[in-house]
C-alpha cells in the first residue's frame, strides 16, 4: 500500500508522459540502443516525459535521450536478486523504487499516454501484453502502443496474425488495429501526436 501512495503522490504531478520498453541488456552503442536515445529525446521536443524501468540498456539510453531534451525523465526501479543498478540519467526526485512488479506495472499503465516498445526479452513482452490486454479488455482508455523494430517483431506479428486469429481465432482480426510496427523515431513521434491531435491528454484509469 505505501507503493502504491507514494507513486500515486509522486506521478500526478509528472504531466503527459510515455513509458519506453526494452532489454536491460541491450549496451551503449548498439544500434536499438541508439535509436531509443533518439525516440526519447524527440518525444521531450514534443512535450513528453519519459518513463522507463530505470535500470541499464534501453531503459537507460531513453533515460538519456529525455535529459538530452530537457524533458522529464522518470525511472521505476524494480528490487531485484541480480539486478539492478539505476541509471545515472533519471531525474534525482523522478526515481522511485518499488518490490512489487504489480505495482510498478499499475505506474506504467495509469500515468503514460503511450508506450513505446523496443527489442526485449521476457519482461519487455510482459509489458506490452499487459498494455494490449488492459485496452482489449476496456479495462483502460485507449493509447498508442508503438513496437519498434520490424526485423524483431515481425516474427511474433506473423504467430499472432497466422496462428493466433487466422488459425486458432483465439483473438479478433480487429486487435491488430491496438498497436503499431515501426523503424524509426520519426514513426514514433508521428503515431503519438495523430492520436493525440483528436483526443485530449489525460490518465489511462
Amino acid at each position: 500500500m505505501s507503493e502504491f501512495v507514494q507513486g500515486f503522490d509522486t506521478m500526478a504531478r509528472m504531466g503527459p508522459c510515455v513509458s519506453i520498453f526494452g532489454s536491460a541488456r541491450t549496451k551503449p552503442g548498439h544500434k536499438y540502443y541508439k535509436l531509443a536515445t533518439e525516440i526519447a529525446f524527440q518525444l521531450t521536443r514534443h512535450g513528453y516525459g519519459v518513463i522507463t524501468g530505470g535500470g541499464p540498456g534501453i531503459m537507460e539510453a531513453a533515460n538519456k535521450g529525455s535529459q538530452a531534451g530537457g524533458g522529464r525523465s522518470v525511472g521505476l526501479s524494480i528490487s531485484l536478486p541480480t539486478e539492478q543498478l539505476d541509471n545515472p540519467f533519471i531525474d534525482a526526485d523522478k526515481l522511485l523504487k518499488f518490490d512489487y512488479f504489480f505495482v510498478r506495472k499499475v505506474m506504467f499503465m495509469k500515468y503514460a499516454q503511450g508506450f513505446v516498445v523496443l527489442p526485449g526479452g521476457f519482461g519487455t513482452l510482459d509489458e506490452l501484453f499487459e498494455a494490449i490486454t488492459l485496452i482489449q479488455t476496456n479495462k483502460s482508455e485507449s493509447f498508442p502502443i508503438v513496437m519498434v523494430g520490424k526485423k524483431y517483431w515481425g516474427p511474433l506479428m506473423d504467430w499472432i496474425k497466422n496462428t493466433l486469429i487466422k488459425q486458432e481465432k483465439n483473438a479478433d482480426k480487429r486487435d491488430l488495429n491496438l498497436f503499431h510496427l515501426v523503424d524509426t523515431s520519426d514513426e514514433v513521434v508521428q503515431v503519438i501526436n495523430n492520436f493525440y491531435s483528436k483526443y485530449m491528454l489525460k490518465p489511462n484509469f
